[in-house]
């Protein structure tokens, strides 16, 4: 099944395990082919990747995306809040103590834009290699100054603008995500009949 297909029938899936089932397995079909987006140079630098993993990241690619996705929650949090919304609240993603559920749902939508681009970037480009890596027996941490400079990598993604595909205007991904958390907020009182996701193409 591709993920088209994925997004098709996640549409009809006709309860929430059974939508579980099917995040699962396009999560799994995505980081299949995340290596295709990895520059040959760099997994010959020690940039191979296998699979997804986390708590704690086994590899330095892992390492990134969950600096990535952990950086891209905490704006999430902050907009979300700022819009008058629970972040601890989701649709999607379960309460949790301590977890920002309702930022994790919204989160979805942006994390091969914003958080997943921003590794590949930063793998691709240089900004950090091998050597910015602590790598131990258990798991894989990026040193402070390299994690420095891929905050500035973040940042600059988060700066960049694009079109939004509703409204029609140049907007940087920072302010997009702001609308999206307002249009959410606008479809939860009853002002939208439903919640625009944001694509792209």
């Amino acid at each position: 099944m591709s993920l088209k297909e994925s997004a098709s029938t996640a549409d009809s899936a006709e309860s929430f395990s059974a939508l579980l089932g099917i995040e699962g397995y396009a999560a799994k079909t995505y980081f299949g082919h995340f290596t295709e987006m990895i520059k040959q140079t760099a997994m010959e630098n020690g940039f191979a990747f296998e699979s997804r993993n986390r708590r704690p990241p086994k590899d330095p690619v892992n390492a990134l995306l969950s600096l990535s996705y952990t950086l891209l929650a905490k704006d999430l949090t902050v907009l979300c809040a700022a819009a008058g919304l629970d972040p601890f609240l989701g649709l999607y993603h379960k309460p949790r103590y301590g977890r920002p559920s309702l930022a994790l749902d919204l989160m979805e939508e942006f994390r091969p834009l914003v958080a997943d681009s921003t590794t590949l970037n930063a793998i691709n480009n240089g900004v950090v290699s091998l050597k910015d890596f602590v790598i131990g027996r258990t798991g894989v941490n990026l040193k402070p100054a390299a994690r420095r400079k891929f905050i500035l990598t973040y940042e600059r993604r988060m700066d960049q603008l694009i079109r939004h595909p509703l409204f029609g205007y140049q907007i940087s991904y920072r302010r997009v995500l702001d609308v999206q958390v307002r249009l959410l907020g606008r479809f939860l009182v009853g002002e939208l009949s439903e919640y625009p996701i944001f694509l792209t193409r």
